[in-house]
C-alpha cells in the first residue's frame, strides 16, 4: 500500500488526466485512449480514495452521484429572469439588429459571436467556490433543482479554481451525437423507443428521477452567460468566456470576435457548412455585443435581450407526400389548417405532421390534398410545408376549403379583413374551453394543484364550468360524482382552488390568456398597474409608455378588457373572493403621488410633458390620457384645451406645474422652484 503522501500525489495526478480525457472526448471529439483505459483510470482512483477517505473531496471525478432517488423536482425561482433571445433567419435581420444597436449605444460596436447549442438551458450556483445548485430555465422566472442530476455531469466543475463568495452562471447541458446514437441503440436493443434528437436526449437525462439514470449517459455542459459575480471583474463577452475557462468551466471553443455586422454575417455562414463536422448539436450562431457596459445601456425588452440575437440556420428541408388537411382549434380560438403527412426523417426527427399556418398561406402555396410537398423545421422545431412540386401533380389532387362551421363545436367562424386568422365564435367551444382552463390552472397561473386534462374534460363535458371562473364555484358534490374522484382527492382540489384566490395580481394576469402576455409582462403591468380595475381602465398610450410593453402587448390588453364577455367572467371572479390586487410593497406605501391618477393638459413653463409623466411615475402615480371621474389632478399649462374644460365640469382639481412639484422630493431642486 502506498504512503498516505504517494497516494495523494497520484489521486491528483488521476484527476487531472480524467479531466484531460473528458475535455478531449467531450469538446474536441478526439479521444486519446479507449473507453476500456478510461474506465481503468476511474478504477484505480475509486481505489485510492477507498483506502484513504481523507482523499475524497466534492469535485472528485468518482463523486459525480450521491444524491437518492426524488419523487419530484423542487420547483426554484432564478434570482436573474433568464430571457430568450430574438431570432434573425437572413443576413437583412442581422444588419437590423446592427443598426439598431449602434443607434441606441450612439456608437460603433464589435461583437463576439458564438455557436448556439442546441441543448437544455441550465443555471449553475457557486458558493464560496463550491457547486451548490442546478436548475433548469423553465419559463426564465422559476426551473426545477436538478442539482443532484448534474453532478453527474463531468465536464461540469464541483469546485471553482477560485473561492468566489457567489458565482451563477448560465449553460447550455447536451449531449454529443456519438453518444446519442450509443444510448438510442442500447434503448432499441431492450425495446425501448428511441430519443428523437440529443437536446431531447439531453433534456429527458437531466429530469431523470434517479441520478444514477443521468450519470449512466454522457452529458456535457458548455457555459457562456455570467449572471451574478462577486470577487471578479469582466468588461467584455470574451473577458466572461475567458474568466469562465480559468474557472474550471468548459466553453464554445468556436467563438470568433468581429469588428463589425460584416464580419459577424460572414462568420456565421462558414458555420451553417460546417455545423455538421462538430460532435454535437448546433442550431444557429449567437451575437453578442462585445461590451458587458452596453448591454446594460441596451437594456432588453419583455422578452429578449437587447444586444444579443440568435443567427438562426436555414432548415433542412425533404419531399414527402400530403395525405389530409384538418382543422385543429386553439386555445384562443384560432382555427389551424394541419398538413398530414407521409412520415419522414426531418434534421433527425420523424415528422407526420406539419403546419399550413392559415388558409391565406394554402391558397398563397397553392396546397391541395394528394400533393408531394416540400417539408422543413422551422428554426429546426417547427415542421412546416415550405412549397408544393406541382410537376409532380397526376390530377386527382383536392382543393381545401376551410370550413364555416368550427369543426369541435359547430359554431360559425368569422374571418375578419384585418386578420389572416379564421376564428370560432363560440365563447364555450370546448376546444378552447378546455385549453384555457388549463392554462389558467397551470403552476405558474392559478396553481390548482390536482386539475388537470382528464378532470377538465369531464368538467366541461359535463357543463360545470362553461368559463374558468366557474372553477371557483365548484362543490363537492359536483367533483365526487365524476370518475376517479375520491373523498380525499376531491378535498384537496377544493383547498386548491380555495388557496388559489390569494395567488395575487401577476399569476392571475398570466391566467387570464391574454394574448402575447406572459409571466415576465404580467408582472410587468401588476407591480405598475396594482390593481385589475386599473389596467383595465389604461389606455394604449399608458400601457407602451411602460419601456417593457409594446404595441401589440398593448393592443391585446386593451382589446381583452373591451369584450363583454371579459367583463362577465372578471364579475364572476370577483364575487368568487379571486385577489386582483398587488400588494404594496414598502417602498410604494411612502410613495407621494401612490395610486393618484393625473392626467396634462397644455404646454408647462419649465419642464417637457415627459419630465413630468417620468415625475409621476417615480412616485407611484399614473398618467391618463382623458378626463374622467376617476382623475385626481388636472395639471394644466398655457393653451389647456378641452380637457380644462372637463376637469372643471367634473370639479377635478386643477394644479400648476409650481404646485405639482410641490408634491414631489425632486421638485425642490427643479428651476420651476429655484430663486
Amino acid at each position: 500500500m502506498p504512503s498516505l503522501s504517494e497516494a495523494r500525489q497520484r489521486v491528483e495526478a488521476l484527476r487531472i488526466e480524467i479531466r484531460k480525457h473528458d475535455h478531449r472526448y467531450y469538446v474536441l471529439d478526439d479521444p486519446l485512449i479507449t473507453d476500456q483505459e478510461y474506465d481503468s483510470l476511474i478504477r484505480e482512483l475509486e481505489r485510492l480514495e477507498g483506502e484513504f477517505p481523507e482523499l475524497i473531496t466534492p469535485d472528485s471525478p468518482t463523486q459525480r452521484v450521491g444524491g437518492a432517488p426524488i419523487d419530484e423536482f423542487r420547483t426554484v425561482r432564478h434570482t436573474t429572469p433568464l430571457f430568450s433571445l430574438s431570432n434573425a433567419f437572413e443576413d437583412g435581420e442581422l444588419r437590423d439588429f446592427d443598426r439598431r444597436v449602434r443607434q441606441l449605444s450612439g456608437s460603433e460596436v464589435d461583437y463576439l459571436v458564438e455557436p448556439k447549442i442546441d441543448g437544455l438551458s441550465v443555471v449553475l450556483t457557486y458558493e464560496n467556490g463550491e457547486f451548490v445548485l442546478g436548475a433548469t430555465r423553465g419559463d426564465g422566472i422559476f426551473g426545477e433543482d436538478i442539482t443532484e442530476n448534474l453532478r453527474a455531469v463531468r465536464l461540469l466543475p464541483m469546485r471553482l479554481s477560485r473561492s468566489l463568495p457567489r458565482f451563477v452562471v448560465r449553460g447550455e447541458a447536451f449531449m454529443p451525437k456519438k453518444a446519442f446514437a450509443r444510448l438510442n441503440k442500447e434503448r432499441d436493443e431492450r425495446g425501448e423507443p428511441p430519443f428523437a434528437n440529443p437536446r431531447n436526449a439531453a433534456a429527458g437525462s437531466l429530469r431523470q428521477k434517479d441520478p444514477k439514470v443521468t450519470a449512466s449517459r454522457t452529458l456535457g455542459v458548455f457555459c457562456y452567460q455570467v449572471l451574478e459575480y462577486e470577487g471578479a471583474e469582466v468588461k467584455t463577452q470574451q473577458n466572461v468566456l475567458d474568466m469562465l475557462k480559468e474557472l474550471g468551466f468548459s466553453v464554445q471553443e468556436e467563438s470568433k470576435h468581429c469588428q463589425n455586422i460584416e464580419e459577424v454575417i460572414a462568420y456565421c455562414h462558414q458555420w451553417i457548412e460546417k455545423r455538421h463536422t462538430l460532435n454535437y448539436d448546433i442550431d444557429g450562431m449567437v451575437v453578442k455585443v462585445n461590451s458587458l457596459q452596453l448591454h446594460n445601456i441596451l437594456g432588453r425588452t419583455a422578452k429578449s435581450p437587447r444586444w444579443a440575437i440568435a443567427f438562426k440556420f436555414p432548415a433542412e428541408q425533404v419531399v414527402t407526400r400530403l395525405r389530409e388537411i384538418f382543422v385543429r382549434v386553439g386555445r384562443t380560438g384560432v382555427l389551424t389548417p394541419t398538413a398530414i403527412l407521409d412520415p419522414v426523417q426531418v434534421a433527425g426527427v420523424m415528422v407526420s405532421r406539419a403546419t399550413l399556418h392559415n388558409e391565406d398561406m394554402i391558397r398563397q402555396k397553392d396546397v391541395r390534398v394528394g400533393d408531394y410537398v416540400v417539408i422543413q423545421r422551422a428554426g429546426d422545431v417547427i415542421p412546416e410545408v415550405v412549397r408544393v412540386l406541382q410537376e409532380r401533380r397526376t390530377g386527382e389532387e383536392e382543393v381545401f376549403q376551410m370550413p364555416e362551421r368550427c369543426p369541435v363545436c359547430g359554431s360559425k367562424v368569422l374571418h375578419q379583413e384585418d386578420e389572416v386568422a379564421v376564428r370560432c365564435t363560440g365563447i364555450a367551444c370546448p376546444a378552447q374551453l378546455k385549453e384555457l382552463i388549463l392554462h389558467f390552472v397551470s403552476r405558474e397561473a392559478m396553481n390548482v394543484d390536482g386539475v388537470g386534462p382528464a378532470l377538465v374534460t369531464q368538467l366541461v363535458d359535463r357543463e360545470f364550468i362553461k368559463d374558468y371562473a366557474d372553477i371557483f364555484f365548484l362543490n363537492r358534490e359536483d367533483l365526487l360524482g365524476l370518475e376517479r374522484m375520491g373523498e380525499k382527492s376531491t378535498d384537496n382540489i377544493l383547498t386548491a382552488i380555495e388557496k388559489s384566490k390569494e395567488r395575487g395580481l401577476a399569476p392571475l394576469l398570466f391566467s387570464l390568456g391574454i394574448r402575447h402576455v406572459g409571466i415576465r409582462a404580467a408582472e410587468i403591468l401588476a407591480e405598475r398597474f396594482g390593481s385589475l380595475e386599473a389596467l383595465a381602465e389604461a389606455s394604449s398610450e399608458e400601457l407602451t409608455a411602460i419601456p417593457e410593453i409594446g404595441p401589440k402587448i398593448a393592443q391585446s390588453i386593451v382589446t381583452f378588457f373591451q369584450q363583454e364577455q371579459t367583463r362577465l367572467v372578471l364579475d364572476k371572479l370577483k364575487k368568487a373572493g379571486v385577489k386582483m390586487e398587488q400588494e404594496m410593497s414598502a417602498r410604494e406605501e411612502v410613495l407621494p403621488l401612490a395610486d393618484r391618477v393625473f392626467v396634462l393638459t397644455g404646454s408647462l413653463p419649465n419642464m417637457t410633458r415627459k419630465e413630468a409623466t417620468d415625475l409621476i411615475k417615480k412616485y407611484g402615480g399614473k398618467v391618463s390620457s382623458s378626463v374622467s371621474r376617476k382623475t385626481d389632478y388636472l395639471l394644466a399649462g398655457s393653451e389647456p384645451g378641452k380637457k380644462f374644460e372637463r376637469a372643471q365640469e367634473l370639479e377635478i382639481p386643477i394644479i400648476e406645474e409650481h404646485d405639482f412639484l410641490q408634491m414631489v422630493p425632486d421638485g425642490d431642486s427643479h428651476p420651476a422652484l429655484s430663486g
